[in-house]
């Protein structure tokens, strides 16, 4: 897999599902929305652990700007 998601998007993604995280635990959503909201938290934390989004590249999106070295 090559990495995908830069910086910026990283950084997004993780404070998205910290305030979908912080509203299933204080109880102001709950049920079927909520556990929907936990599920899309994990996945926005896996993908921005991991660098990839396999979402993507079927868009042709890339924010990741690693340089390419030439050997």
């Amino acid at each position: 897999m090559k990495a995908n998601v830069g910086n910026t998007d990283k950084l997004i993604r993780i404070v998205l599902a910290v305030v979908l995280g912080a509203l299933y635990f204080s109880n102001t959503v709950s049920g079927v929305l909520g556990m929907v909201f936990i599920i899309f938290a994990i996945v926005l934390i896996a993908t921005s652990l991991i660098s990839f989004c396999p979402i993507y590249p079927l868009l042709g999106i890339n924010t990741c700007s690693v340089k390419n070295k030439k050997t």
